[in-house]
């Protein structure tokens, strides 16, 4: 190169460097960047944030510090503060000490995801150059300040999931160039201002869950770029505006989850572009639009939870593109349309808790998408089309709560997505199809309620994903078959009231996951199996009313999380094992009706979570152990029926949580405990038919709750307490056949409730007082066999001439 052109070089550089200086980033940077440390200051900051890296810049800074070395900060060509994003930085504090004077150049502020509270101060509107604001998910509260109307630049407004309050200010409608509006998930209060109308290039409006209320605006049609409208879990009301069939632009339409009323309008048939509706959980009522089959663009159409009635139109069946439709929870009538069967891309569809009735449409086999049907809670008869067997990929299917009737296809079983089978509450008959037994996704199958009869498939042993089976309420017969121990995912097994015969397979004890077991009203035999008590897991194992003998085994005393026992209406024997002392989560035992005999075990007062003891009608001798008296949270004792002796401990005393008590049909003998008087909760007494002495305690006028209570067929002796009286919930008095003297107290008068009353078979004296003529409620009165003087008082002559 010749010199002259190095020459000239030089010269051109020095020409630029004198036109275009090195700008200069030192005083405003600065300024900035230190008035941001201020800010940071007030803030409480975890350690690892975001802000860790703000360093205090030493006197010499730049300033550029800022721009290049701290987190969330870009600067743009000037050296300025442009962009701020500290979204998910687990910030606590305010925006008193923010410097909005300073940030002339700020474009995007993002706040996001943290725990910033107090209100959004109106200093704000100084940022004029505001393009993105979010302040979403934070604790900001009072209301949105009118200034951010100023900030005419803003394209996006995050402000969801605050606490903010008031109503949206109607300034917003100045902000002439805004894309985006996102106020979701606050608590916004007031209703829509008009103005939004204004927002001419608004694309994006997202108002959701707020505590907005009154109408929608019918400016809002006048949005015409508008492609995303959410205004969902609100409290709107009134009705949907005409006018938002101006929105041709629209895709998404949100408006579930309010109260809004009228009919839908027809109107809305002409947003071809619409993608996604929603309008469920309203109280939308009227018809269906046919003019909906117009939007053959849409994916989406929700309507369910509404008061919708008439027929589902026939012109949904235009709607090509429909992958979700749900018109559940309404008030339709009439048939499912035959054309539904032509939305071949449908995946989910929701007919259920209409009033639909009529056949099933064969047609629907044709959705060979579809991976969701549900049309139970409806008025449908007729057979289910073995057409459904061709849905491949169905993977819940629920038919139940009809009138349909006939068999279960056996094609169902070429359903091998399938996870959920419902068709139970109907009137299906015939056999269940072992052809079930190929769904091997299979997590659910209720068939319950039905007609059903032969016995249960052994092929159901295959489901080894099964979690739950319910077949009960039907007419099933046969032995429970062996395989299904198999089904070691299962849950919970109802294979109640049916006919079944034959033992308990001895496989059940294979099902470790099992926390159900209720096989209660059938025919079974044998004893129960001991592997039982290997089903470490359940909850309730009900096997009463069947022909179940044999000892109880000692080993369910391994179960230690079942709740509810129940092996009463068998033909069991020999002990009621102390091991069941083990069961620490138990709350209901029922012994009830079987051939038990020897004492009650002490142990018994190990089970402190129990609430309802039932061993009645047995062969249970010996004492009652004192022990009882430390199942505090008893509610029902029964223990009547045995040939249990000796007296009623004093601790049942302790028994506070007592409703009812029956002893009644024993050999007890001694007095009646005092300590009674402590059950203030007690409602029924029944202790007759013993060999109770003694006089009845007087503390038995505490038990305020006191409804009926029985002594009749004792050797009780005395007189009828007059605390008795208090007891004014009385409704049932039996104390005959026993050796009351004395006279009849007049505090009977205060049972204001009282309609039977035996005081017959006893030594009653005097004469009969006049209060009961109070009783207004009574219906059956004895005073029969007592010692009474012929005298009755005219108010009860007059009260005795209404019997």
């Amino acid at each position: 190169m010749s010199s002259s052109n190095l020459l000239f070089l030089s010269l051109q550089a020095v020409l630029i460097i004198t036109l275009f200086p090195k700008p200069n980033f030192t005083s405003a940077s600065l300024e900035e960047a230190n008035a941001l440390l201020k800010w940071k200051a007030s803030l409480e900051i975890p350690k690892n944030s975001l802000l860790s890296s703000w360093i205090v810049l030493p006197l010499n800074s730049s300033g550029l510090v800022s721009c290049t070395s701290w987190s969330g900060v870009v600067c743009n060509a000037d050296g300025r503060i442009q962009k701020l994003n500290l979204t998910s930085s687990g910030l606590n504090g305010t925006l008193y000490r923010f410097p909005f004077s300073m940030l002339h150049n700020l474009t995007h502020f993002e706040l996001s995801l943290n725990n910033f509270f107090g209100p959004i101060p109106p200093e704000i509107q100084l940022l004029s150059k505001l393009v993105y604001l979010d302040f979403s998910s934070n604790k900001f509260s009072g209301v949105i300040p009118p200034e951010i109307g100023n900030l005419h630049r803003l394209t996006f407004l995050g402000l969801y999931s605050n606490n903010i309050s008031g109503p949206i200010p109607i300034e917003l409608g100045n902000l002439k160039s805004l894309t985006n509006l996102d106020v979701s998930i606050n608590q916004l209060s007031g209703s829509i201002p008009s103005s939004l109308g204004n927002l001419t290039s608004l694309n994006v409006l997202y108002l959701y869950q707020n505590q907005l209320s009154g109408p929608i605006p019918i400016e809002l049609g006048n949005v015409k770029s508008l492609t995303h409208l959410a205004v969902y879990k609100k409290q709107l009301s009134g009705c949907i505006p005409s006018s938002l069939c101006n929105l041709t632009c629209l895709n998404l339409l949100y408006l579930y989850q309010n109260q809004l009323s009228g009919k839908i309008p027809v109107e809305l048939g002409n947003l071809k572009s619409l993608t996604d509706l929603q309008l469920s959980m309203n109280q939308l009522s009227g018809y269906i639009p046919s003019s909906l089959g117009n939007m053959t663009s849409s994916n989406f159409l929700y309507l369910w939870e509404n008061q919708l009635s008439s027929l589902i139109p026939i012109e949904l069946g235009n709607l090509k593109s429909l992958t979700n439709l749900s018109l559940s929870n309404n008030q339709l009538i009439g048939s499912i349309p035959l054309s539904l069967g032509n939305l071949k891309s449908l995946n989910v569809l929701y007919l259920n808790q209409n009033k639909l009735s009529g056949p099933i449409p064969i047609e629907l086999g044709n959705l060979n998408s579809l991976t969701d049907l549900q049309v139970s809670n409806n008025q449908l008869s007729g057979y289910i089309p073995s057409s459904l067997g061709n849905l491949t990929s169905l993977n819940v299917l629920y038919l139940y709560q009809n009138k349909l009737y006939g068999p279960i296809p056996i094609e169902l079983g070429n359903l091998k997505s399938l996870t959920k089978l419902e068709v139970s509450n109907t009137q299906l008959s015939g056999y269940i199809p072992s052809s079930l037994g190929n769904l091997t996704s299979l997590n659910v199958l209720y068939l319950y309620q039905n007609k059903l009869s032969d016995p249960i498939p052994i092929e159901l042993g295959n489901l080894k994903s099964l979690t739950a089976l319910a077949v009960h309420n039907n007419q099933l017969n046969g032995s429970i078959p062996s395989s299904l121990g198999n089904l070691t995912s299962l849950n919970r097994l109802y294979l109640f009231q049916n006919q079944l015969s034959g033992p308990i397979p001895v496989e059940l004890g294979n099902l470790k996951s099992l926390t159900d077991l209720v096989v209660y009203n059938n025919q079974l035999t044998g004893s129960i199996p001991s592997s039982l008590g290997n089903l470490t897991s359940l909850n309730l194992l009900y096997l009463y009313q069947n022909q179940l003998s044999g000892p109880i085994p000692v080993e369910l005393g391994n179960m230690k999380s079942l709740t509810h026992l129940e092996v009463g209406i068998n033909q069991l024997s020999g002990c009621i094992p102390s091991s069941l002392a083990n069961l620490s989560n138990l709350q209901w035992l029922d012994l009830t009706e079987n051939k038990l005999s020897g004492p009650i075990p002490s142990e018994v007062g190990k089970l402190k979570s129990l609430t309802h003891l039932y061993v009645s009608r047995n062969q249970l001798c010996g004492f009652i152990p004192s022990s009882v008296g430390d199942l505090t949270s008893l509610n029902i004792l029964y223990m009547d029926h045995n040939e249990l002796g000796g007296p009623i401990p004093s601790e049942v005393g302790k028994l506070r949580s007592l409703t009812d008590f029956k002893l009644n049909k024993n050999k007890i003998s001694g007095s009646i405990p005092p300590e009674f008087g402590k059950l203030t909760n007690l409602q029924r007494l029944d202790p007759s038919s013993n060999h109770l002495v003694g006089e009845i305690p007087k503390e038995f006028g505490k038990m305020k709750s006191m409804l009926e209570l029985y002594f009749v067929g004792n050797h009780l002796s005395g007189v009828i307490p007059v605390d008795l009286g208090f007891c004014e919930l009385l409704e049932v008095l039996d104390l005959s056949k026993n050796r009351l003297n004395g006279s009849i107290p007049t505090s009977i008068g205060q049972w204001a409730q009282i309609h039977y009353l035996n005081l017959s078979n006893n030594m009653l004296r005097e004469k009969i007082p006049s209060d009961i003529g109070k009783l207004i409620h009574l219906t059956e009165l004895d005073l029969s066999h007592n010692f009474l003087t012929k005298e009755i008082p005219s108010e009860v002559q007059s009260f005795l001439s209404g019997f």
